[in-house]
């Protein structure tokens, strides 16, 4: 496969790529010659990795956001909407896990997300849209998570990253969740934060990466994480967290954190491509001849350009989604270039825009819905015949 005329992000010189194998084998600035290739062609285009969300709940995407205050910490939201809404939590656990977790990657992939870290427990889902990566020693929190001394210092996963929800709060609470986490880190284990809304400076300095998630720790506590602070002694890296607390559309989430102004452009980007890339030691993130053939491709708007158009980017934007080298999403813009490959994805709508995105994700929809028949699903994706 050959994309053809895209510009990179924050760059006004077109390039074509070329893809064999799964991997970006060749970029150039010239035309590439390849007998029997096929050829995709684009016009006032940008291309960027695959997104990379580094903290998802996959299977609580089919939740509404629940929660009527603002909260001390996430020990204190869990009490209250496990007491307050009862009911909306038990109709979606009617659902089973797998169709569940099934639609929170689809909720990925229509954003241009191809590799997210799931939260939770390994169910060894299929890497058949995205990349759903796993290889992670995944404790919920130190709040939450039974045993977590002894979890923590598990010695058969002395080698994984441990990744965990921290400091998810605004009180004496959370600042101590951190210290007791460092305390009690007897292997001195390489340590992801997930929120670290209460992370001090001193305290960074003893973790590899912290993952932002400013959209849900707004919505909670109407605070976020210190990243301007952070990020002088550590990696920042980007996350969603699922739809109980933020809304379905990273673009959405990317869009807020930039106004917060706490990373720069360069900054906010890395933390969904290369930072997020080198953290948990994958081989995409970058635009580079070896890399995965994870890649995105959207329309840019005349009225931006570099970052402005990286940012004022919707999932309606989005012509193509390349995930290991295979075509997962693509825009009716492009059909008459794809006709050959579409009997194998479903039609959709995106505010109003027609996309083609691999599986059946109307069958999908529907199975949910035979379960729930109220289910959350964003009012802005819609299936016609």
């Amino acid at each position: 496969m050959i994309l053809n005329n895209i510009k990179p992000v924050n760059s006004d010189d077109p390039i074509n790529i070329k893809i064999d194998g799964g991997k970006i084998v060749e970029l150039s600035s010239s035309p590439i010659a390849a007998a029997d290739a096929l050829q995709l062609d684009f016009n006032n285009a940008i291309v960027f990795p695959g997104l990379i969300n580094s903290h998802d709940h996959l299977d609580f995407n089919l939740f509404p956001q629940l929660g009527n205050q603002l909260y001390n910490n996430y020990t204190e939201w869990g009490k209250h909407i496990h007491e307050r809404y009862k009911p909306e939590i038990a109709e979606v656990l009617k659902i089973p896990v797998e169709l569940r977790s099934k639609w929170g990657i689809y909720k990925n992939l229509l954003c241009g997300v191809t590799t997210v870290i799931n939260h939770g427990e390994k169910r060894g889902t299929a890497n058949d849209l995205i990349t759903v990566f796993e290889d992670t020693h995944c404790i919920h929190s130190v709040g939450f998570e039974k045993r977590c001394k002894l979890k923590l210092n598990n010695p058969l996963k002395k080698r994984l990253l441990v990744n965990i929800h921290v400091g998810e709060g605004i009180d004496l609470q959370s600042e101590n969740e951190i210290k007791y986490l460092l305390k009690w880190n007897i292997l001195n284990r390489k340590l992801v934060a997930v929120h670290a809304v209460a992370m001090t400076e001193v305290q960074a300095k003893e973790f590899e990466a912290v993952v932002w998630c400013p959209q849900s720790n707004y919505f909670l506590l109407n605070k976020t994480s210190p990243v301007d602070l952070l990020k002088k002694h550590l990696s920042i890296l980007f996350g969603t967290d699922s739809t109980l607390t933020s809304e379905w559309d990273i673009w959405r989430h990317l869009q807020s954190a930039r106004k917060s102004q706490l990373l720069n452009d360069d900054e906010l980007y890395n933390a969904v491509t290369i930072n997020a890339s080198q953290t948990w030691g994958l081989n995409s993130g970058e635009i580079i001849q070896g890399k995965n053939a994870d890649l995105v491709i959207a329309k840019r708007s005349f009225d931006n350009d570099g970052f402005d158009a990286f940012y004022a980017i919707t999932p309606a934007d989005l012509l193509l989604v390349i995930h290991q080298g295979e075509i997962r999403l693509f825009d009716e813009e492009l059909l008459e270039q794809l006709s050959n490959i579409k009997e194998d994805f479903s039609k959709i709508y995106i505010n109003g825009v027609c996309k083609y995105v691999q599986g059946n994700l109307p069958g999908l929809m529907a199975d949910i819905r035979r379960f729930h028949p109220n289910a959350n699903f964003p009012k802005n994706i819609t299936i016609t015949d």
